[in-house]
């Protein structure tokens, strides 16, 4: 089995290409225009929701079969057609080049696999199977969309936040002081509507108040 190394790809304003132009491209284009990539679709036709995207100005599109040259200058490219020929060429080629691919339900033909991913604002959770089974892989991750706050994208904004101004200040926190002061008291404040409560809450776990002596006995 094929152990795969986790990894985040920086993609904006990087070409990438998609090969299909049917609902299951439309859904790897989505992906790839969320991350800032400048996505060219190869296909003879498209569903309604990539002609939006093309005619939009948001996608480029060749529509004709795909060729070796559709390829030229791409550092990524994921094949999403019905025809599974089309589709191994499309590996072929890409590997031939050194580039990247994916082919969608096709692991033999892939240099990298697509994980599904809960989001909470810029908190991001990859679940996968290693290819194994997709359809585990989402009800893991609509499990985990059930189970975790929506609060935490206003967390890790407000952690971030709250960070940069630490490092602004030259003010160093320890690691193991952020776990502890990132605490259920914090989310619960962002629940009910309090985002400068749970700030103060933060900020005052994660510098103490120091401790003022006491008044001097007389001798």
């Amino acid at each position: 089995m094929t152990v795969y190394y986790p990894v985040y790809l920086d993609l904006h304003d990087r070409p990438c290409v998609v090969v299909g132009g049917g609902t299951v491209a439309a859904r790897k284009v989505d992906g790839l225009l969320e991350c800032g990539a400048r996505v060219t679709v190869i296909a003879l036709t498209l569903v309604p929701a990539l002609e939006a995207l093309w005619h939009a100005g948001r996608i480029a599109v060749r529509l004709h079969p795909f060729t070796a040259s559709d390829l030229d200058g791409a550092v990524l490219v994921i094949a999403a057609t019905n025809d599974a020929a089309v589709n191994a060429q499309v590996a072929r080629e890409a590997r031939a080049r050194g580039i990247w691919v994916n082919v969608v339900d096709d692991p033999v033909h892939c240099d990298f696999i697509l994980p599904a991913v809960v989001r909470r604002g810029d908190l991001q959770i990859a679940v996968s199977t290693g290819g194994r089974s997709p359809a585990l892989a989402r009800w893991v991750r609509e499990d985990l969309e059930r189970r975790l706050p929506a609060e935490y994208g206003a967390l890790l904004a407000l952690v971030a936040d709250l960070r940069q101004e630490l490092r602004r200040a030259g003010v160093t926190v320890p690691p193991e002081r952020w776990q502890r002061a990132v605490d259920d008291e914090v989310l619960a404040r962002l629940r009910a509507g309090d985002p400068a409560g749970a700030r103060r809450r933060l900020r005052a776990a994660l510098l103490p108040a120091p401790a003022h002596p006491g008044p001097l006995s007389e001798a």
